[in-house]
C-alpha cells in the first residue's frame, strides 16, 4: 500500500484499489440525523403482548430455571422446547419477568426466529450493554464480527443478565457467527420447537408439552370464569388436548360472548361436531391424527363462525390477511393504507383488529419503537390452509400492496432504522405464499427493502433479503426473469460490501451476462449490474476494466435514463474519483469538473448524490494541486455529512481524513495531525486496530508527523 491512502466515500459503498492503494470511494448510504441504537427498550421487555393471567402447572420447571439464574451463578444454557403451542413463549416471559423485577438482574428478549431478526436484536443487546454507536456500525456494515461484538459486552456486563433467545426454531442459524455463547456473568435461555442434543451441545434441556387435566381446566377458568364448572372446563380441555394455545383462543372466545353467552357444554358440542380444519405446522414433526395441534384450527373457526354470525366479517377478512404475513411483528401503520379495502374497508380495520385482540387471535406487541400486531404461527397457518381458494388471489395481491406501500419508494441515504427490519420476514413469507399473478410485485418490493436495508448500512440484512428473495420467487418466475435477475444483482451488491469481493465479482458477471442477452446492454438494469461490477473490479485492483465498465455504465444511464438522472450523475461523480488527475480535466471535454454544479442545479445541495459529487470533486482538485479549492470544498462536504450522519459515521471519517490532505498540504500540519488524531481514535473504537482502514488512517498521521505530504 502506498501514500494515497484516503478512505474516500461516494456511490455505493466501495474501498478502491489502485495502483496498490486503498480509498474507500463511495457513500456508505446513511443521514438524516443522527443514529438511532435501537435501544434498551428492544431487549428490555418481552417482544409478547398479554402474559398469561396465571402460569398453570410449569411451577417444577420454573423452579429450577430460578435456581438457574441466582445471582451467584452463571455460564448455563437452558432450553424450552416442545410443539407449537405449548407455552414455552408463555414460560419465559414469567422468568424474564421475576428476573427484571425481584432478582436484581437485566432481562435481554431476543427474537431468534430468523437471521436478520436473532442479528439486529442482539446487536441490540450490544447496546445495552455499552456498544458505541461506532461499533454497532461496524458489525451492522459486516467490517466487525456482530456475534463477537455482542458477546464481548455480555462477557464485561457489571450487572449479572438473562438472555431470552425466543422461537429459535432454526437452530442452525444460531451457529452462522457462534451465536449462541456462555458467559459467567449470566445464563441463556433458548426456546425452540427442535430438540435433537446436536443442536444444543452441553444445554439442559426441558421438555414442555401439554397441561395436566386440573390445570387446563384452570386456564380456561381463568379466562372465561362464568362460563361453567371445573369440570366442565376439564371435558372442554380433553377435546382441546389440553395445549395452552388452543385453551387460550377457546377461553378468549368465550369470554367475548355477551348477547348469546356460551357454556363451556356448548363449545364442548360444537368441538364435536366440526371437524372442517386441519392444521399445518410448519418445521415440525409430521402430525399424528391425535395430536392436539389439529384442533387449534376447529378451535379459531368456531371463533371466525361467530364473527360472521355477528356481522363482523372484516375480523375474518383481516385474519385472513394477517396470515398471508409471517408470525412476527407486523407494524400497525402497514393496515393503515387505502389498499386494504380491497378485502375490508378501512374504516372498519379498527373495528376487525380489536376483534381479533379480543379474543386472543392477536395481540399487540412493541418491537423497534414500533406499535406491531403479531398472531402465532400456528394460528396463521392454519388460517392460511382453510382460505377459501376464491380468495386467495384478492388476499396476495393486497398483502403485496400493502407491503409495498410500507417499503420507502426511493430508498436513500438514513440512519440506521431498525423499523425497516420488522418487514423482512413479512417480504420473505408473502413470497412464499402468493402465486404466480402477485410474484413478480413482491419480489420488486423485497428488493427494494432490501436496497433500503443497504442504504442503512445493514449489508447483511440487505444480502439476505434479496439473495432468499430471488430464490422464492425464482420458482413462479423463473431464473430469467427480470425481477429475479435484479434480486441477485442486489445480492451481489451486498456481497461487495461485505468485503466478499470474489463471490460478489461471480454473481454481478453472471447477472450481467443474463441481463445483456436478455435485455441488451443499454438496459437499465444490465448498466446497475454494471455499476457494481466496476466498484468489485475496482478493489481487485483491475483498475483498467473498472474504468471501462463506468464508462460503458455513464453512457448507457445517459442513454436509457437521460443526463440528468440520479444514477447517471452518480456514475459520472465516480469516474472523478477513480481517473487519474492527467484524465479528469480532459474528460468529457473538461465538462466533469463542474459536475458539482450540474448536481446542485438538478438534484438540490443536500442531495445523497451531490455531496458525493463535490466530495469526489474535492478529491480530484486535491490530486490536480489545487488545494485551496480542494481544501474549501472539503470544508463544507465535512459540515454537511457531520450535519447528517453524526460524526462517527465513515463517510464523515473519510472526509475528515481528505480535509487532513489539504490542511497539511497547505502547511497547517498540526491542524492536519489533529484531525487525523481523531480519525485513527474514532475507526479503532468502531473497526479495531488492525482493520485496513485503520491502519490506511495510522500511516496517513504517521506521514503528517513526520512532515511529508502523501500525494
Amino acid at each position: 500500500m502506498t501514500d494515497r491512502t484516503d478512505g474516500h466515500a461516494e456511490g455505493q459503498g466501495r474501498v478502491y484499489q489502485s495502483q496498490g492503494d486503498q480509498h474507500i470511494s463511495e457513500h456508505h448510504h446513511y443521514g438524516g440525523g443522527r443514529p438511532e441504537r435501537g435501544g434498551p427498550d428492544s431487549v428490555r421487555r418481552p417482544a409478547v403482548g398479554r402474559p398469561p393471567v396465571v402460569l398453570r402447572d410449569r411451577s417444577e420447571v420454573m423452579e429450577r430455571l430460578r435456581a438457574s439464574v441466582a445471582a451467584e451463578r452463571g455460564g448455563q444454557v437452558y432450553v424450552l422446547y416442545g410443539m407449537g403451542g405449548s407455552g414455552k413463549t408463555a414460560v419465559a416471559c414469567a422468568l424474564f419477568q421475576e428476573v427484571a423485577l425481584q432478582q436484581g438482574r437485566v432481562g435481554l428478549w431476543v427474537n431468534a426466529s430468523d437471521r436478520a431478526s436473532l442479528r439486529a436484536g442482539m446487536l441490540a443487546v450490544a447496546a445495552d450493554r455499552g456498544a458505541r454507536d461506532a461499533e454497532l456500525l461496524a458489525a451492522r456494515n459486516g467490517l466487525r464480527p456482530a456475534a463477537d461484538l455482542a458477546w464481548a459486552y455480555l462477557h464485561r456486563s457489571v450487572e449479572p443478565w438473562l438472555l431470552v433467545l425466543d422461537n429459535t426454531d432454526e437452530p442452525e442459524i444460531l451457529r452462522d457467527g457462534d451465536w449462541l455463547r456462555t458467559s459467567p456473568r449470566g445464563t441463556v435461555l433458548v426456546t425452540t420447537r427442535r430438540a435433537a442434543a446436536r443442536w444444543w451441545p452441553g444445554a439442559e434441556l426441558q421438555y414442555i408439552g401439554v397441561l395436566p387435566r386440573e390445570d387446563a381446566a384452570l386456564v380456561l377458568r381463568d379466562l372465561a370464569p362464568d362460563s361453567g364448572t371445573t369440570e366442565q372446563a376439564a371435558r372442554v380441555a380433553d377435546r382441546l388436548g389440553r395445549l395452552p394455545l388452543a385453551l387460550t383462543l377457546a377461553g378468549g372466545f368465550l369470554s367475548w360472548q355477551v348477547i348469546d353467552p356460551w357454556t363451556m357444554d356448548t363449545y364442548g358440542d360444537r368441538l364435536d361436531g366440526d371437524e372442517r380444519v386441519q392444521l399445518i405446522d410448519r418445521g415440525a414433526d409430521a402430525l399424528s391424527e391425535a395430536d392436539p395441534r389439529h384442533l387449534v384450527g376447529l378451535t379459531w373457526q368456531l371463533t371466525l363462525d361467530t364473527f360472521e354470525a355477528r356481522r363482523l366479517p372484516e375480523a375474518v377478512a383481516l385474519l385472513r390477511l394477517l396470515a398471508r404475513f409471517a408470525a412476527e411483528p407486523l407494524p400497525l401503520t402497514l393496515l393503515d393504507h387505502a389498499g386494504i379495502g380491497a378485502v375490508l374497508p378501512r374504516a372498519r380495520t379498527e373495528t376487525a383488529l380489536r376483534a381479533l385482540l379480543d379474543q386472543s387471535l392477536s395481540e399487540l406487541v412493541d418491537a423497534a419503537g414500533a406499535r406491531c400486531v403479531q398472531s402465532h404461527g400456528i394460528l396463521l397457518d392454519s388460517v392460511s390452509a382453510a382460505t377459501p381458494a376464491d380468495l386467495v388471489t384478492t388476499l396476495d395481491t393486497t398483502a403485496v400492496r400493502l407491503l409495498d406501500a410500507a417499503v420507502p419508494g426511493v430508498p436513500d441515504a438514513g440512519p440506521h432504522d431498525p423499523r425497516l427490519r420488522l418487514l423482512v420476514p413479512h417480504a420473505l413469507a408473502l413470497l412464499g405464499h402468493v402465486g404466480e399473478p402477485s410474484a413478480a410485485d413482491a419480489l420488486a418490493a423485497a428488493t427494494r427493502l432490501a436496497v433500503a436495508l443497504h442504504r442503512t448500512g445493514d449489508y447483511l440484512s440487505a444480502w439476505e433479503t434479496a439473495r432468499n428473495a430471488a430464490d422464492l420467487a425464482r420458482r413462479h418466475l423463473g431464473a430469467d426473469h427480470r425481477a429475479v435477475l435484479a434480486a441477485r444483482s442486489r445480492a451481489g451488491r451486498a456481497l461487495f460490501r461485505l468485503g466478499r469481493y470474489a463471490e460478489a465479482e461471480a454473481a454481478l458477471r453472471a447477472v450481467r451476462d443474463a441481463q445483456g442477452r436478455l435485455f441488451g446492454a443499454g438496459d437499465p438494469d444490465t448498466a446497475d449490474s454494471g455499476y457494481g461490477l466496476q466498484l468489485v473490479l475496482a478493489n481487485l485492483g483491475r483498475r483498467d476494466e473498472s474504468v471501462a465498465l463506468l464508462r460503458d455504465t455513464v453512457a448507457a444511464r445517459r442513454s436509457a435514463l437521460g443526463p440528468a438522472h440520479p444514477l447517471t450523475l452518480r456514475a459520472r461523480a465516480g469516474l472523478l474519483e477513480t481517473l487519474p488527475a492527467a484524465d479528469v480535466a480532459a474528460e468529457e471535454g473538461g465538462s466533469l469538473l463542474t459536475l458539482p454544479s450540474e448536481c446542485e442545479r438538478v438534484l438540490g445541495p443536500d442531495h445523497t448524490v451531490t455531496l458525493g459529487a463535490r466530495h469526489n470533486h474535492a478529491w480530484a482538485l486535491y490530486l490536480l494541486g489545487r488545494f485551496d479549492e480542494a481544501d474549501r470544498e472539503i470544508r463544507q462536504v465535512v459540515e454537511a455529512y457531520e450535519r447528517r450522519f453524526g460524526p462517527e459515521y465513515p463517510v464523515v471519517l473519510a472526509a475528515r481524513q481528505l480535509l487532513s490532505r489539504t490542511r497539511a498540504a497547505l502547511g497547517h500540519v498540526d491542524e492536519g495531525i489533529a484531525l487525523m488524531t481523531e480519525v485513527v481514535e474514532r475507526r479503532e473504537r468502531g473497526l479495531g486496530p488492525e482493520h485496513p482502514f485503520t491502519v490506511a488512517s495510522r500511516r496517513l498521521l504517521d506521514a503528517h508527523r513526520s512532515g511529508g505530504r502523501r500525494p
